[in-house]
């Protein structure tokens, strides 16, 4: 059973691009489906986390307003960091699902219960992925990632049952 799901954010998150205006403040663009599916999956009573190897105000005010609570930034070693935070809450890496797109990504990709790509992650890591999406990263990979897993772990009905 998949507790936790660990959201990289540059690439997956988001489509990647990184827009700094005149005055050097940053702009990212999140997807709001993305937003909602995340949302739901922790109203289901599963956790998220987001660990992402850069630092910005946005993603922790992102991080925030999705009620994510496990949030790490300007991580080196994120299998470092997945693996003490699953020591924290008690579960094995089994019980993860990540997506991630990159290079740095690719020890947590292959160490977690299911691993998760966007469609136009890099060529390494989708060689090793459990399931390579049909969405680019900041288009939906978030959602159709946890909608996945939400099949896959008999949540459907329960899931719906909020909205229909």
């Amino acid at each position: 059973m998949i507790e936790l799901i660990v959201l990289d954010v540059d690439g997956c998150m988001t489509d990647g691009r990184i827009i700094y205006t005149a005055e050097g403040d940053e702009i990212k663009a999140f997807n709001v489906k993305d937003g909602f599916a995340i949302v739901n999956w922790i109203a289901l009573g599963r956790r998220a986390a987001i660990i992402t190897g850069r630092s910005s105000k946005i993603v922790e005010r992102r991080a925030k307003e999705l009620g994510i609570k496990h949030f790490y930034q300007g991580v080196k070693d994120k299998l470092a960091r997945l693996e003490a935070l699953c020591d924290e809450l008690g579960i094995t890496l089994e019980q993860v699902a990540v997506i991630g797109d990159d290079l740095n990504d690719y020890r947590m990709l292959k160490a977690c219960g299911h691993s998760f790509v966007p469609n136009d992650a890099m060529h390494r890591v989708v060689e090793i992925a459990d399931t390579v999406l049909s969405r680019k990263g900041g288009e939906g990979a978030v959602r159709e990632m946890i909608e996945l897993l939400i099949l896959r772990e008999g949540l459907e009905e329960e899931y719906l049952s909020k909205w229909l």
